[in-house]
């Protein structure tokens, strides 16, 4: 690598949306996100809600009578 070309590497925060700080190296200071490990549905298990909507066929029976 040549020497005085690259951006310093220090020390940086993530800090995401529900609160979580997490301790990492990168070129910025400070990097903000909106869903970290500790948050995100795959990670902590949660189910995401499907909402089951009828499709083209039902919503015109609904609609027009049959």
């Amino acid at each position: 690598m040549k020497p005085g070309i690259h951006p310093p590497y220090d020390k940086a925060r993530i800090i995401c949306a529900c609160g979580n700080v997490i301790e990492t190296r990168s070129t910025k200071k400070e990097i903000r996100v909106e869903v970290c490990s500790n948050c995100h549905p795959f990670y902590t298990g949660a189910r995401q809600v499907v909402v089951e909507r009828g499709g083209r066929i039902e919503k015109f029976r609904q609609k027009y009578g049959k």
